[in-house]
């Protein structure tokens, strides 16, 4: 692949470094759900997951990599670190796909190799010629990561990249590992790899960024204007700490500044050629396939897709979009995929039209779980007039997480009042099918259940976030509820809705209970050394 394919390639690493938020892990049915939506935005390639890094992760890669893409789709990438047992994983995981990617990394800052990898920049130049050339050997399109590189002394760095190319890598990753460049420096960092690596011109250049001083979107559209042309990036902006450059800010401010833009690229201000290959009317279903499966919240003034992104409190902007929109927006919310939705669903709605829409939404459910998905809905619709985009998508959400289920809901009933003590009684139903009850009393309704459902299920743990938020107007609304716990320094998510904020929340946290218990036994892998080889022993091909 030359250096310049003539626009940028989104490299969406949603499904990797978005599930390191804490709290955001999936399970493999709610992956598989985003990367084939992720698939329809039409991002060019998709960072499925760490192979090496637990059975888990191995599985959803692989399922990924088998029905996701196609000879037309993004191309499915694994990450490793530069050793073989996680190469060979990696490879083993993306087999399946017809374009595949592995994606390769070694730290190369100072600071990184003097106290995580305890090596010397001669070691760490002896290693990477070695393991591109391992990768090669597996897939021909080999992409590699300079950890750490915004840190890193430049000489070093220059010397790291030359090699790498010249092992094969196709492309060749920056990242600011720590989100701590600012705009200025990250694009002179890009225009200085492009003038001092000889072989540049043989990889694409990527950069990757954490959002920990907010300037994650900013170091890289300048890092664009200095021959960048991949940006790494994550729906709603998810990550680690702070996050990850936002895929939507990034694809919309090419978009709308295309005239700016443009002649970075060689092509005239006035070119009406996209920069990017993502269709931007699926950015809206895409945040809240995300946000919803994940429990994570897209915060209201949110850049693109937050709930104000367009709306307008003041009198006088409420004046000037009447007259002409652009008065003061500089996006038509219909290119970002709010448009109204002309079906009009309730309780005498069928199955094929609520199928119909859950596909519009980007959900794609076998019939068992349509079935399950329908039955929900028709539950709803006897409670609720009118059911909306917003509706379907909270109650089709925990849908997914079902087939990992180990507890299940079966009975909330709550007792409480001014004068009365807050009283739950809690039938959950174990992974033995054996139903088990328990009274309990609390501060309130909610504490109620909540420890009831502990004593139910004998899982230790530390509530640390409790939210409810309405999910459309009126009363007879649908309370959607988030709920994170806490073990060992885990996080856990669960989410839930319901009309009744009760249940929801009772529902929410069986939900992340769920995700304690099937975290047991994963074990995450972010250091370099390779006496890990043995945790996949097992499951390595």
């Amino acid at each position: 692949m030359a250096k310049d394919p003539g626009r940028v390639l989104i490299f969406d690493t949603t499904l990797r470094d978005g599930e390191q938020s804490p709290g955001a892990s999936l399970n493999l049915e709610e992956k598989l759900a985003i990367a084939q939506q992720l698939a329809r935005l039409g991002v060019d390639v998709i960072e499925a997951g760490f192979p090496f890094a637990s059975p888990g992760d191995f599985a959803a890669v692989q399922k990924i990599a088998e029905n996701v893409g196609g000879e037309e789709g993004p191309i499915i990438c694994g990450l490793s670190r530069a050793s073989k047992p996680d190469i060979k994983a990696c490879a083993d995981a993306i087999a399946p796909a017809p374009k595949k990617r592995i994606h390769t990394f070694i730290a190369t800052s100072d600071i990184h190799l003097e106290h995580k990898l305890r090596k010397s920049r001669k070691e760490v130049l002896d290693i990477v010629p070695d393991m591109v050339c391992y990768a090669k050997s597996f897939v021909d399109d080999v992409e590699f990561s300079c950890e750490d590189a915004a840190r890193s002394d430049l000489d070093f760095l220059y010397e790291v990249i030359e090699s790498a190319i010249s092992s094969g890598a196709n492309t060749i990753n920056i990242p600011d590992t720590v989100g701590y460049t600012t705009p200025s420096e990250f694009g002179d960092l890009i225009l200085n790899i492009n003038k001092n690596v000889p072989n540049i011109n043989e990889a694409v250049l990527s950069v990757h960024g954490h959002n920990d001083l907010g300037l994650a979107v900013a170091n890289f559209l300048e890092a664009v204007k200095n021959g960048a042309r991949q940006l790494e990036c994550t729906i709603n902006g998810i990550g680690e700490r702070a996050g990850n450059a936002a895929l939507e800010e990034l694809i919309m401010a090419l978009h709308v500044r295309r005239s700016y833009f443009n002649p970075f690229f060689g092509r005239p201000p006035e070119s009406p050629t996209p920069l990017t290959a993502v269709r931007t009317e699926e950015i809206t279903k895409s945040s809240r396939l995300v946000s919803n499966l994940t429990g994570m919240v897209v915060q209201p003034n949110k850049a693109i897709v937050g709930a104000n992104a367009f709306a307008h409190e003041s009198g006088i902007h409420q004046d000037g979009v009447l007259k002409n929109r652009l008065t003061y927006e500089i996006i038509d919310a219909k290119t970002v995929g709010l448009s109204d939705n002309k079906i009009s669903l309730g309780k005498l709605s069928g199955r094929s039209a609520v199928r119909a829409r859950l596909e519009d939404l980007g959900y794609d459910l076998n019939r068992e779980d349509l079935n399950d998905a329908f039955a929900r809905f028709k539950d709803l619709a006897d409670r609720k007039r009118e059911i909306t985009d917003r509706d379907l998508e909270a109650i089709v959400s925990e849908q997914v997480q079902l087939p990992e289920a180990l507890f299940q809901l079966k009975l909330v009933q709550v007792s409480c009042g001014t004068s009365l003590l807050p009283t739950a009684t809690v039938t959950v139903v174990g992974e033995d099918g054996e139903e088990k009850t328990s009274v309990s009393l609390g501060t309130g309704p909610v504490d109620a259940v909540v420890q009831a459902l502990d004593s139910l299920t004998d899982e230790p743990n530390e509530l640390i976030e409790f939210s409810v938020k309405s999910v459309t107007e009126g009363i007879d609304a649908l309370g959607e509820v988030t709920i994170r716990i806490r073990r060992d320094g885990n996080l856990f998510s669960g989410h839930s809705a319901d009309t009744d904020v009760v249940v929801a929340a009772a529902q929410a946290y069986i939900n992340a209970l769920n995700r304690l218990v099937a975290s047991q036994g994963r074990k995450s892998i972010h250091s370099q050394d390779d006496d890990l080889a043995k945790v996949c022993k097992k499951w390595i091909k």
